[in-house]
């Protein structure tokens, strides 16, 4: 007798949901790769091709005559009611519930071929978004089911002419379907197939860890990770790196029965943060490198509850994470899944427990480490670029005493060749000569020149607030923090090396130095800066060695010698009560027009006049007076 195969929903279903379920041809993968494990298949292929994307597994297959294809095609049938049903025969916990998984291939093709055999029974249908004759699916013969690498048990979900598309690359395809499906392993293998290129995928991306900067596991099966996070500081591992036991939170719940019970909602997985974004979208994924996943029993349940749980997108591009929490598949409980997979219900207390907590503890703990890792890489940025002045410092020293021996050996002796009575003119050519020939020995010193910071802000801390805006300033008009010496800036970049003295870094690389560039100096001046040892000595410094400097004033108090108090200074307010800074129109156009002035003189592009009032006036208040 003829099979027949009819689908147990309405058609206007299919034609209504077909097209509309799934939006991306990852989550459809993975829900196919996802049937493949819960038939306790070892091996799924994702072949593709101009004409089709085959899905293919070497899992159980169905039978037309026990029943099997029946139970498929029993749309929105549930899957699984008690713990029994929740356990494939292998002793795997099943991802599949609704029973509407089977339907993902029609987001991608209008037509899709199911091909399945077990033993020596094949059978085979057409899963169509337009049914004939009411329920009725078009059976495929015998001698047309055909398999690539199935041969007594498996199935195939074969999709014709796919709407959709997997990446141009090998690399991408692995990443995306990792993100979508962890759940790899010996036991259970994807293999990639497209023309003469394949990839296996039976471990998880460990390339992910190589690029992290701190990592946080919870629970035993994610331990393992931490030893690929790299180590560059051994002495702060331990606040950089750590592996945790699963978190667990009581949470109180209504089963399928309406009975409350109180379940422990147990969280496990990683988060951790990216050394560099850099790079990171040169090459174009279907998915954003910086996620936190969420999973229950290996199956992606929502791709990135980044926007709901973050709060300083700054930093939060650096975090990734995977959290898998399988109490949001547990049977007796209602399913909290939406009908696509591509999310949960927002207002289920499984739900709103999880997200509060990744909110208020793994993800601020997540930036924390990162800001750590930060400092850590700027402190030693610093420290190294402080060695090299110091060795470019003692490079141009060597070479201006060999300069000076060169040149001075070279004239001579040139000199001493000259005729006697030679005229001036020939004796300064003879010293020309030996000047330009040995000059390139001074190469060194450009290089010397660029690694030194060029402007100072000089200021004392409780005027901090001002120095800030000064300090924004320039930053608006392109001068990095590398080139800035601020002794209380926020960034560390802009701060004397750790174990460094002021005095002493100045010492070294503007006083002591054969370099003649000298640091322009930009001085917060108030009553503070008379009571500040450090300020007077900084004015002091500026004086002796005639460094070109800029006043920036807080009334009343009035700049005095050695300071340059015959030029025009910028003159703010700040009121007694309140402490708040403002301005008159007149000193706002001053201080932009020293701001600019400062990057005229250093080469710096500076901005308009008009932008540059219309970003101070964001930073301080601009009144009449």
């Amino acid at each position: 007798m003829a099979k027949r195969y009819e689908i147990n929903v309405d058609p206007r279903i299919l034609e209504l949901l077909g097209p509309n379920l799934y939006t991306n041809i990852y989550y459809v993968l993975a829900e196919l790769i996802a049937n493949a494990y819960d038939a306790d298949a070892k091996n799924v292929y994702v072949i593709s091709d101009k004409d089709e994307i085959r899905v293919e597994d070497d899992g159980r297959g169905m039978s037309y005559e026990a029943g099997d294809i029946d139970n498929y095609l029993n749309v929105a049938g549930v899957s699984r009611t008690t713990e029994e049903e929740s356990v494939t025969p292998s002793g795997r916990r099943k991802m599949g519930r609704k029973g509407v998984g089977k339907l993902a291939a029609l987001s991608v093709s209008e037509d899709v071929d199911v091909l399945t055999v077990v033993g020596q029974e094949k059978s085979g249908f057409v899963l169509t978004r337009h049914p004939e004759n009411g329920n009725e699916l078009q059976g495929i013969p015998e001698e047309d089911i055909s398999f690539v690498h199935v041969v007594d048990h498996g199935s195939a979900i074969v999709m014709r002419n796919p709407q959709y598309r997997l990446h141009k690359t090998m690399s991408a395809i692995r990443r995306n379907l990792l993100k979508m499906f962890p759940l790899v392993s010996s036991d259970f293998r994807i293999h990639v197939v497209r023309g003469n290129e394949s990839v296996v995928i039976d471990a998880f991306d460990q390339s992910i860890m190589s690029e992290l900067s701190t990592l946080v596991t919870l629970g035993k099966p994610f331990e393992r990770l931490v030893k690929l996070v790299p180590n560059p500081y051994p002495d702060r591992r331990g606040e950089l790196v750590t592996a945790r036991e699963a978190i667990s939170i009581p949470v109180v719940m209504s089963d399928m029965a309406g009975e409350e019970h109180e379940y422990n909602l147990e969280i496990e997985g990683w988060i951790g943060t990216y050394k560099s974004t850099r790079g990171r979208k040169a090459e174009r994924t279907d998915f954003p490198d910086n996620f936190i996943s969420l999973f229950a029993n290996g199956k992606l349940g929502e791709f990135n509850i980044l926007p709901s749980v973050g709060q300083n997108k700054l930093s939060e591009v650096y975090v990734v994470g995977q959290l898998h929490i399988d109490i949001f598949e547990l049977t007796e409980l209602p399913d909290m899944a939406l009908s696509n997979r591509q999310g949960y219900k927002s207002d289920d207390p499984r739900y709103e427990v999880v997200l509060d907590y990744v909110r208020s503890n793994l993800l601020a703990e997540a930036r924390r480490r990162r800001d750590l890792f930060v400092n850590l890489e700027n402190r030693t940025k610093k420290e190294r670029k402080r060695k090299e002045q110091v060795d470019n410092e003692a490079k141009l020293r060597e070479a201006i005493n060999n300069f000076r021996e060169k040149a001075s050996e070279s004239a001579a002796e040139a000199l001493r060749s000259l005729a006697p009575g030679a005229s001036e003119r020939e004796m300064q050519d003879v010293v020309s000569r030996s000047l330009n020939e040995h000059s390139p020995d001074l190469g060194i010193k450009a290089l010397v020149d660029s690694q030194k910071k060029k402007i100072l802000i000089s200021q004392t801390y409780p005027d901090k607030s001002f120095a800030d805006v000064i300090h924004k300033m320039l930053n608006y008009n392109g001068v990095s923090n590398e080139d800035l010496l601020y002794t209380n800036g926020d960034d560390e970049v802009c701060r004397i090396p750790e174990g460094r003295g002021v005095y002493e870094y100045l010492r070294e690389f503007f006083v002591e130095s054969y370099s003649t560039q000298k640091i322009m100096v930009l001085f917060i001046t108030s009553e503070n800066t008379k009571k500040s040892w450090g300020a007077i000595s900084e004015v002091g410094a500026s004086w002796i060695t005639q460094i070109d400097h800029k006043i920036f004033n807080v009334r009343p108090f009035r700049p005095e010698h050695p300071l340059n108090n015959e030029a025009q200074w910028q003159s703010t307010n700040r009121d007694s009560a309140s402490g708040e800074l403002w301005m008159d129109a007149l000193n706002a156009d001053i201080l932009c027009q020293k701001i600019e002035a400062v990057c005229d003189a250093l080469s710096y592009e500076k901005r308009s006049r008009e932008e540059n009032l219309a970003y101070l006036k964001t930073l301080v208040s601009v009144r009449n007076p």
